[in-house]
């Protein structure tokens, strides 16, 4: 594959403005919220969105909001982390969020029935989910392919999840032992791309390095182009990954 970039630091600079910075953890609290949403300004640009927990999808809205960063774009997860089999649990937690103010939300793929035999509950609980998104929210299916591991059933799902209306496919919730890998990258990619190249792709996971970001921004403009690379379309789920960013920048985390 051919490089794309000319520089690090040009790498850097993109790949900033493509991140999702996530608190997702069970001792969150307000003030992690709040100093995620204070981290998202960097000195060379804004992150493209934060991806909190439902009960803080607010105080994140009303945190960028202050910040006079209302194009930071709040996320939601549902369904987090083990992908469940509750549909209702699903309406009522994406109801919460939408209420509370946020752009996306973020639905974990029920991996667990799909790999017990069941393969209609997925699809039913996007469009369950997807409906009440309405016209609004923008929705995300993380897959966590790490666990679904066979590329004939990722596939699959992609089609699943696109045709139940996401907006963006998602590796990995990160909270399993394989996250995003390059392998796994490819078959939503070539989803996107056989199916409908609206949908934009999200790398969750295990991305800590520039030159691993570099390897997601270069796979995805090799397939679509450089126009692709914005936050509509790609974005690179991780928090480690800024300190490593702005450091090849000079700018102290």
């Amino acid at each position: 594959m051919n490089k794309v970039f000319e520089s690090d630091e040009e790498v850097a600079h993109k790949a900033i403005g493509l991140l999702e910075l996530t608190s997702l953890n069970a001792d969150d609290s307000s003030e992690r919220i709040v100093a995620l949403c204070q981290r998202a300004l960097t000195p060379v640009g804004n992150v493209a969105a934060v991806c909190v927990s439902p009960r803080f999808a607010g105080l994140a809205r009303r945190t960028l909001d202050t910040l006079h960063a209302r194009e930071i774009r709040v996320v939601a997860v549902v369904n987090f982390p083990n992908g469940g089999a509750s549909i209702s649990s699903v309406e009522s937690e994406t109801h919460a969020a939408m209420l509370a103010g946020v752009d996306e939300i973020d639905l974990v793929y029920p991996f667990n029935a799909q790999m017990s035999g069941n393969k209609q509950l997925g699809g039913e609980m996007i469009a369950a989910c997807k409906a009440k998104c309405g016209q609004r929210g923008r929705l995300t299916v993380t897959l966590e392919t790490g666990v679904l591991r066979d590329p004939q059933i990722i596939h699959g799902v992609c089609r699943t999840a696109i045709r139940e209306g996401a907006a963006f496919l998602k590796t990995s919730t990160g909270k399993q032992i394989v996250s995003a890998t390059p392998q796994a990258a490819r078959i939503l990619i070539e989803a996107i791309a056989e199916l409908g190249s609206q949908v934009g792709f999200k790398a969750s996971g295990n991305v800590r390095t520039l030159s691993e970001a570099r390897l997601y921004l270069e796979m995805a403009q090799a397939r679509f182009g450089p126009g692709w690379l914005e936050p509509g379309r790609l974005r690179l789920g991780a928090n480690s990954l800024l300190d490593d960013l702005l450091t090849h920048l000079g700018v102290r985390p």
